[in-house]
């Protein structure tokens, strides 16, 4: 289900819980919103949806891949970077790094430990940040 974009700043400030399987609807509602919105945005957090739970999706072309409980367990080579929210207005400047390696769940609670470079990396970044109530 396509969910509406949340703005207030005041929920988007407070930190996720780690998802569990009952959360696997909220999955489904991430990529239809994604997709939904993919001429605008390519990656989106829970909490985009008004869910306090650490689930993101982002496209890689017409592929969305979820990630639960996603953690970044190395990180490489920092710049700085300008990006942009749907849950927001304008751009601003951030410090991503280049290349992460991370540890998630699939949809089907499958670990899965992944190395991501480049805009993957960062667009990775900034939903990972949502979690903690991380706003660019």
């Amino acid at each position: 289900m396509i969910r509406p974009i949340v703005k207030d700043i005041l929920f988007l400030g407070q930190k996720s819980e780690y998802a569990t399987k009952a959360d696997v609807a909220v999955i489904d509602d991430l990529v239809d919103t994604l997709r939904a919105n993919l001429e605008q945005c390519v990656g989106m957090a829970a909490n985009m949806i008004g869910v306090k739970k650490r689930i993101l999706v982002f496209s890689i072309g017409d592929i969305i891949v979820p990630m639960v409980n996603p953690v970044i367990v190395k990180k490489d080579k920092v710049y700085e970077a300008e990006e942009s929210c749907l849950s927001l207005s304008g751009f601003r400047k951030t410090m991503r790094y280049e290349a992460i390696e991370v540890e998630y769940l699939d949809r089907n609670f499958k670990k899965h430990k992944q190395t991501f470079t480049g805009f993957t990396a960062q667009v990775i970044q900034h939903e990972i940040d949502h979690f903690e109530g991380i706003i660019i």
